[in-house]
């Protein structure tokens, strides 16, 4: 059964009058085309007994049909109704919505509104947002293959990235030439906004990159991810440019501990929440335990973060194909952050890195 099929037998089930998708990644998995609409209508639309159609600006058309897809398109200029023409394209395949479901974790509630606008009284109780998670929570040998090509990127980001680690140049710097190294090799686009953080300034583990200095005797954080064909790359690594303090080597080697421990725990039948418990106490009996503030990880995949989350009270049963980030981090304000990442798939036995620069503490500059 096609993925499509699988929305269409999940829409009658559920006693659906259709299914509409919006989420632009969930597009791509279903269709084979991806496409930020930014502020345009972009939706997936599934009957659970007729074909489906793609509605989407005029100026994408050529670029769907040119994926292979089958099923009609539909096209609107940007002076025209969308919701008008959306509801139009429903009612001329005889359906009149009476529940109509969707990703509710996605769509605008202005959008919403605009939908249910075009019929009589039609209902959203139904949230497919679970069930499209589920599908994929599994990743195929194929989705596998591109997240290690990926992953074959993240590492040459990295090698390139500790290069541009000099005294006196900044963080932004750094990014700037390791991006420049990616695209020159044809690695265009990041899968999230690339993070080096120099110092104290990584003790914020949601910072972002900016002109702060690199000086001597200090620890850098980089985390970093490329796309390729759709399917990204996530890792992090924290180098040592001069010689660090005893502290910050301390909680280097804390962190390390934690991040191989897990890795090498990693195996079909363990939950998410005891992954999460095996790196958590490694760290919290080294006295660090109020310093690692976030989940040991997260799913991914065609996104960055998606399902499922790798932390404490999730009774999730980990199994072969499942992709997902070790990540422990411990962060001393005022002293120096520390992350180590690898994503990782799930195997029969244990599981596979996709990227692999080492881990040990790496000195540059």
């Amino acid at each position: 059964m096609s993925k499509l099929e699988q929305i269409q037998q999940w829409t009658a089930e559920h006693h659906a009058s259709l299914t509409y998708l919006s989420n632009p990644k969930t597009i791509q998995y279903l269709t084979g085309f991806g496409s930020d609409p930014i502020e345009r209508v972009l939706a997936l639309v599934i009957f659970p007994d007729q074909d489906p159609f793609i509605f989407a600006p005029a100026l994408e058309v050529e670029v769907i049909k040119a994926t292979g897809w089958q099923y009609p398109v539909i096209g609107y200029l940007d002076h025209e109704d969308p919701w008008a023409m959306i509801g139009d394209q429903i009612k001329r395949r005889h359906v009149t919505p009476g529940r109509i479901a969707l990703e509710k974790g996605q769509l605008q509630v202005a959008r919403m509104e605009a939908l249910a606008a075009q019929f009589t009284d039609p209902t959203f109780d139904l949230d497919i947002t679970s069930f499209i998670e589920h599908m994929r929570l599994i990743k195929s040998a194929d989705e596998i293959k591109k997240l290690e090509i990926a992953g074959k990127w993240d590492d040459f980001a990295f090698e390139h990235g500790f290069a541009a680690v000099q005294a006196g140049k900044t963080e932004e710097s750094a990014v700037a030439e390791l991006q420049y190294a990616l695209m020159k090799e044809g690695i265009m686009e990041m899968s999230f906004g690339s993070l080096v953080q120099a110092g104290a300034h990584a003790a914020e583990p949601h910072g972002a990159t900016n002109d702060t200095k690199f000086a001597n005797n200090e620890l850098v954080l980089f985390d970093l991810g490329t796309v390729y064909d759709g399917y990204i790359s996530d890792a992090s690594r924290t180098v040592a440019l001069g010689t660090p303090t005893a502290k910050e080597k301390e909680i280097y080697a804390v962190c390390l501990e934690a991040q191989l421990t897990a890795q090498a725990a990693v195996k079909p039948g363990m939950t998410a929440a005891e992954l999460d418990k095996i790196a958590r106490d490694i760290i919290t009996k080294a006295g660090y335990g109020e310093y690692f503030i976030h989940r040991l990880g997260h799913g991914m995949g065609m996104s960055d973060h998606e399902f499922p989350s790798i932390m404490a009270g999730n009774d999730l049963v980990l199994e072969p194909g499942m992709c997902f980030s070790i990540e422990p981090g411990i962060y001393i304000p005022g002293v120096a952050g520390v992350r180590i990442e690898d994503c990782v798939h799930v195997t029969e036995t244990g599981s596979l890195p996709f990227t692999h620069t080492s881990k040990e503490l790496t000195y540059v500059g």
